[in-house]
């Protein structure tokens, strides 16, 4: 390749390779011995009861197995995660306040109130209720009436409320995803997928850790009506902390579930299992296959130089390259000595680059598989030279050939073992 250059990157170090000579880096750290024991083999993902569904790990967003996963499905109340994170970012931006209160309208009442078959929270017609509350009914009781009434609060009807959740969903990377209401009740044109549904519940737990702890509360009572959480994992395995049920006839059975054990976390998305019971195993089945059979690993600190090939024409000499955010990767147990990685820059830099910009690309891959392409950008500003320093490097530049190494520069890895 004559404009790009890929260099072979071991995880204990990180060198950049500009044209053909090979530079050293440093030998990987000795590990601790440990007594001689066979690879164990990782079997296959379980065969949990669902159309569709979706294994994920939080750090990474890698999914690690599923079925149908961009099957668009009727969502039922696992809608209301998308309508829990609307309110939230409205309220982080400062639109709306969880102290409000919350007007109940007859269109609320009605449309998702105690005369309807459907989740409730009991909301009494006309009445004025915390934006808070709200939202707790929403997402332990999964009342329709509480969905109904945040929806108008926050955009003035439902509606306009609906194309706000289009307008975060295609902010998230939702692709496969349309929203006609906040509460998940049957309706024409409302669907989305397993996979977007773990990227939503990903970007919930990141963006808005407080709310999304509302979803590990196994009760909550109003109008002197106590409910339980639908979400039965909560009871059987202390490691789950969310997220959201969601039952029509149409739909099926849904649970979006997550859990947390040590520095790990998983995300499991099953759609339209055949009962209550089904779901909660499926999704119990996939988070402890995740935790037991995949392993998460730093690979790379951001804001550390990786590389700092030689720079034309600048004031200095050498531009250091890096990654804005940490590299981790999720993969199965006993693969992380097979991973590799490369990084694509161009063979000739010339100033100037500015902190941040992408200069190149760091590639991490799996048995010649893609895992993960991250932009790689200048750590550092890097400003034109002086008249005479960019004059002898125009003309040094006339003699720069393939032939020449300009510059290596190695960078231990943030997670060698």
């Amino acid at each position: 390749m004559n404009f790009f250059r890929r260099a072979l990157i071991p995880f204990a170090a990180v060198t950049l390779l500009v044209g053909v000579a090979v530079a050293q880096t440093p030998p990987r750290p000795s590990p601790v011995p440990r007594p001689v024991v066979p690879e164990a083999p990782v079997p296959p993902p379980p065969d949990v009861d669902g159309k569709s569904w979706v294994l994920m790990d939080y750090a990474t967003g890698q999914i690690l197995a599923s079925k149908e996963p961009d099957m668009r499905l009727e969502p039922a109340s696992i809608t209301k995660i998308m309508t829990d994170y609307v309110v939230s970012a409205e309220v982080a931006n400062g639109k709306v306040h969880m102290t409000d209160p919350v007007t109940i309208s007859e269109n609320a009442w009605r449309g998702g109130g105690a005369g309807t078959d459907g989740s409730t929270s009991f909301l009494k017609l006309n009445s004025q209720v915390p934006l808070k509350d709200l939202l707790y009914g929403m997402i332990i009781q999964s009342g329709n009436d509480a969905a109904i009434a945040l929806a108008e609060h926050t955009a003035g009807s439902e509606s306009s409320f609906a194309a706000l959740m289009n307008a975060y969903a295609k902010q998230l990377g939702m692709v496969n995803s349309n929203f006609e209401n906040a509460s998940g009740y049957p309706i024409t044109n409302h669907y989305t997928t397993a996979h977007d549904i773990a990227i939503l519940s990903r970007a919930l737990i990141h963006d808005f850790p407080e709310d999304y702890a509302i979803s590990a509360v196994k009760e909550f009572e109003w109008n002197g009506i106590k409910q339980h959480n639908r979400n039965t994992l909560l009871w059987r395995d202390p490691s789950v902390d969310g997220i959201k049920t969601g039952h029509t006839a149409a739909a099926g059975y849904c649970l979006a579930a997550s859990a947390k054990q040590g520095e790990s976390r998983m995300i499991a998305i099953v759609m339209g299992a055949s009962s209550e019971k089904a779901r909660a195993d499926s999704a119990m089945a996939l988070l402890n296959y995740g935790f037991r059979f995949y392993e998460t690993h730093k690979l790379y600190d951001a804001g550390k130089p990786l590389a700092t090939p030689k720079l034309w024409k600048g004031a200095s000499n050498q531009l250091p390259l890096g990654v804005n955010e940490s590299v981790q990767v999720t993969v199965k147990r006993g693969q992380y000595d097979q991973l590799k990685a490369t990084m694509d820059v161009p063979a000739t830099l010339v100033a100037p680059f500015t902190k941040g910009q992408q200069v190149g690309t760091l590639r991490i891959t799996l048995d010649g598989k893609p895992v993960q392409s991250v932009p790689l950008v200048a750590l550092a500003d890097a400003p034109q030279g002086g008249f005479f320093s960019r004059l002898w490097d125009s003309i040094m530049l006339w003699f720069h050939s393939d032939k020449k190494a300009d510059a290596t520069a190695p960078a231990k890895s943030a997670d060698a073992k």
